[in-house]
């Protein structure tokens, strides 16, 4: 089911939860109508912003461990481990052991060209939404200080 199909099917059952969002993502408060709106889900930004911070890292330091990853983006181990495996089973990071490591449990994560490509895309996408984020403080900041004067 398509979200176009979901949202026809909220508002034929005069669904009192309902509401359009960003990119026509359906969301209702209904839970009768839940599992339609999980079937359509998009990654959030949230995802969307740490599988960016997880690509361009492992872009800069390819050696660094998955706990070396948490720490500096400071997510959770186990939210760092999800995104990588995510990222490998998308064909966007590829694994490879150190040949020469004493380290046994040492390993490299190397972007794909798929991954770089998509590593762009999240990049452009980071920064617009980002550079409306700004726009949208710099005018409040405005307002605030005309009201203090």
């Amino acid at each position: 089911m398509n979200r176009i199909q979901v949202l026809l099917a909220a508002q034929q059952s005069k669904c009192p939860g309902l509401c359009v969002s960003h990119n026509s993502a359906v969301a209702c408060l209904n839970k009768k109508y839940q599992h339609l709106v999980n079937m359509t889900r998009r990654p959030t930004t949230v995802q969307e912003d740490t599988r960016f911070r997880v690509l361009r890292l492992l872009e800069a330091h390819p050696d660094l461990t998955q706990r070396e990853i948490a720490e500096r983006l400071g997510v959770s181990l186990g939210g760092v481990n999800y995104c990588v495996r995510a990222l490998v089973d998308k064909g966007l990071v590829k694994i490879q052991n150190f040949q020469n490591s004493n380290n046994k449990l040492g390993y490299a994560y190397l972007l794909t060209p798929t991954g770089i490509a998509e590593k762009t895309a999240l990049t452009a996408k980071f920064l617009k939404r980002k550079l409306v984020e700004y726009e949208s403080l710099k005018a409040e900041i405005d307002s605030l200080e005309r009201e203090m004067q």
